[in-house]
């Protein structure tokens, strides 16, 4: 077990490049389980869940090859079994995107129950059920398995969601991808990092349109063969530095970023008072004084998303009077706020709405992240507040960020990653 000590109350200045985005890399890598030939995917996020996918790869058969830090080759022509039972697959919710890869390649799928992140609520898969069972799947959950057949392969076939899910619309978009006929998602997530996987797939030779609107279209192909990809830079691990600028009084540029991908978040900041400056692919956010109340609302894309309401909820409890952030998300995902209050913000929590009465300043505190966006979030208060901090279960911050301590010692925090007592 590993932690961090921060000695915080010092703004922070310069430039950080932003890796690429973890919620691409954890579909496209299953993706290249389609794919009959070699995958050169580039700009690879180096953190632990793109770790893990590998090595179930590896486990299943896939041959993985390291090119540079950020560069990796996949070839998982010679994979012959539909199975991925791993006790790695329940480390990282995302191990769910195997099943549509491999219902598309084998017709059939068995794949361990996903972990990742616990928000205290449920994450139901039963729109990704949805949409197998329309394309001509059968499928059980039983004994912490998923197990899916069908008798004939997949078929295209028209699916609605009955709610926006950004996971069940990847798993449809996988499985139809090498399945027989069109298939139709209605009422399909929008988000960046969709666009980015159907891209990837038409790279290799799938018939993907309409990624990035509600309605997707997916003529079905006979296979798909090998290329090279580069990956989106990472929405969330920019807005997360944002963030931390305007909550520490900082001058922050972001390069390798894509600003359209950050409206929301750059909306927000403006809104309550912080400077933001976009260019072709950087953005730059300054913040010199206390900022103003505001009230934040979660949204699919393109609205406020719900991985950035910890980090804003930290920037509003150091900001003039009362907020409010509603999470229409995820179920009880304020578990962070015990953790926020013991270094003196004044936050209440009630049907998933929290109320917040803004303070000048932080009290360093020992600390827990509850999970990865709420570490984070409690990494910018630590490094807002004076004195030094401790955060503890870092590990799920490294789920999700590459290299987050050296890159915020690039800006000049004063942070250091050390083995827990």
């Amino acid at each position: 077990m590993t932690r961090y000590i921060v000695n915080g109350g010092k703004p922070l200045f310069g430039e950080i490049e932003i890796s690429g985005a973890k919620n691409a890399a954890v579909a496209i890598i299953p993706a290249a389980l389609m794919v009959n030939g070699v995958c050169r995917i580039e700009n690879v996020p180096q953190i632990s869940d793109v770790t893990m996918f590998f090595h179930i790869l590896e486990e299943m058969g896939a041959s993985v090859r390291t090119i540079n830090k950020n560069t990796m080759e996949i070839d998982c022509s010679l994979i012959r079994k539909a199975e991925a039972t791993s006790d790695l697959m329940r480390k990282i919710r995302a191990s769910y995107y195997l099943i549509g890869a491999m219902l598309g390649r084998f017709g059939e799928a068995t794949v361990a129950m996903p972990g990742g992140c616990n928000f205290g609520g449920t994450r139901p898969i039963d729109q990704h059920i949805k949409g197998f069972e329309a394309m001509g799947a059968e499928v059980e959950v039983q004994n912490g398995l998923i197990i899916c057949k069908t008798t004939d392969g997949l078929k295209g076939s028209s699916v609605y969601l009955d709610v926006v899910s950004v996971g069940a619309t990847i798993n449809v978009m996988l499985a139809a991808a090498l399945a027989k006929g069109n298939t139709i998602i209605e009422n399909a997530a929008r988000e960046p990092h969709i666009v980015d996987l159907a891209n990837f797939l038409n790279s290799m030779g799938a018939d993907i349109r309409g990624a990035g609107t509600n309605v997707i279209k997916v003529r079905g192909v006979s296979e798909l063969h090998g290329g090279s990809y580069s990956i989106i830079p990472d929405q969330i691990e920019a807005g997360t530095f944002m963030c931390l600028a305007a909550a520490t009084k900082s001058d922050i540029t972001l390069t390798n970023v894509i600003p359209k991908h950050l409206e929301a978040i750059t909306s927000k900041l403006q809104e309550i008072g912080a400077t933001v400056v976009e260019g072709d692919d950087t953005v730059r956010v300054k913040c010199t004084r206390r900022l103003r109340n505001s009230t934040v609302k979660t949204r699919v894309y393109p609205g406020f998303p719900t991985d950035m309401q910890p980090q804003m909820t930290t920037v509003l409890a150091l900001s003039k009077g009362g907020s409010t952030v509603n999470e229409t998300i995820f179920e009880n995902r304020f578990r962070y706020v015990g953790e926020l209050n013991k270094m003196g913000t004044m936050i209440t929590v009630s049907n998933n709405m929290a109320r917040i009465e803004g303070v000048e300043k932080l009290a360093a505190a020992e600390l827990v992240a509850p999970d990865l966006r709420a570490g984070a979030a409690l990494t910018i208060a630590a490094l807002a507040a004076k004195g030094t901090s401790t955060i503890t279960d870092i590990h799920f911050i490294e789920r999700g960020y590459e290299n987050f301590d050296e890159k915020l010692r690039g800006l000049g925090a004063q942070i250091v990653r050390e083995p827990a007592e």
